[in-house]
């Protein structure tokens, strides 16, 4: 875990979950620009991902994920200021279930394009593979098959990414189920979610999470301050799409309002 305290006045803190096969180094302008409005960032790698070393791309449970992103909030609490927790991708499917499973003191959540569906799932045959070999193999560990150019249309950020070696290309049959599941979860528990205002900005030309099945979810949210924000054109990941600064904009303004 990891804290970027803001040098500028103080607004609050705000935790961030990254995506699956990434990890806290991917966000550093993001991270720059929340400490620019006045906001500290508390931030670190997933289980199985980034810098974290043990049984990397695998994880025995989802509950993981929702115990770490636990960890960082009582960090977060030291600060005695309001807390916003954002989540991107898989990192957003991991807020909405930890927020939904644990009873966190937060101003409010703000997702980007979260996994709540996939855009192009696996073929059937591997489907009921996968469900053999979470049973009797949950470790083997296959590609991910995300293909780098679909994730944002941002020359600079794939460059680095193919130089990454801290990137997680490979995937446990294990932690493809428990995802699965987590998404079954969060669209049958919509009616636990907390009560707090929310925000999502979603990629109009996402690739990689099913757009619909993002909406599906907000729209049976029962919310009194609830915002969904769809950009025409962009990729999945909107915080590093070349229009990133307009979407950084939408986000402080939305935070600025809440305080």
């Amino acid at each position: 875990m990891w804290k970027w305290e803001t040098k500028d006045e103080v607004k609050g803190a705000v935790i961030m979950v990254h995506g699956a096969g990434e990890y806290h180094g991917r966000y550093e302008w993001l991270i720059q620009q929340f400490n620019a409005a006045g906001f500290h960032v508390i931030m670190g790698d997933l289980p199985g991902q980034g810098t974290t070393t043990r049984r990397r791309g695998h994880i025995d449970s989802f509950d993981e994920y929702i115990d770490k992103i636990e960890e960082w909030m009582t960090a977060a609490e030291q600060y005695g200021m309001p807390i916003f927790l954002f989540g991107h991708s898989m990192g957003g499917l991991a807020s909405i279930r930890a927020a939904t499973e644990r009873n966190f003191n937060i101003k409010g959540i703000i997702l980007s394009s979260p996994c709540l569906g996939l855009a192009s799932p696996p073929k059937k045959g591997i489907e009921t593979l996968s469900k053999v070999l979470n049973r009797v193999a949950p470790s083997i560990k296959f590609s991910s098959n995300l293909d780098p150019v679909n994730k944002t249309r941002n020359e600079q950020v794939l460059l680095q990414d193919a130089s990454d070696p801290l990137l997680v290309e490979k995937v446990s049959v294990r932690w493809y189920r428990e995802l699965l599941n987590a998404m079954k979860q969060a669209h049958q528990e919509t009616g636990r979610f907390p009560n707090v205002p929310l925000l999502v900005i979603q990629g109009g030309d996402d690739r990689i999470v099913d757009k619909y099945a993002v909406r599906n979810w907000f729209n049976r949210l029962e919310l009194h301050d609830k915002m969904y924000k769809e950009y025409p054109g962009l990729y999945h990941e909107v915080m590093n799409e070349p229009e990133r600064d307009d979407v950084f904009k939408f986000v402080r303004s939305y935070l600025n309002l809440h305080f």
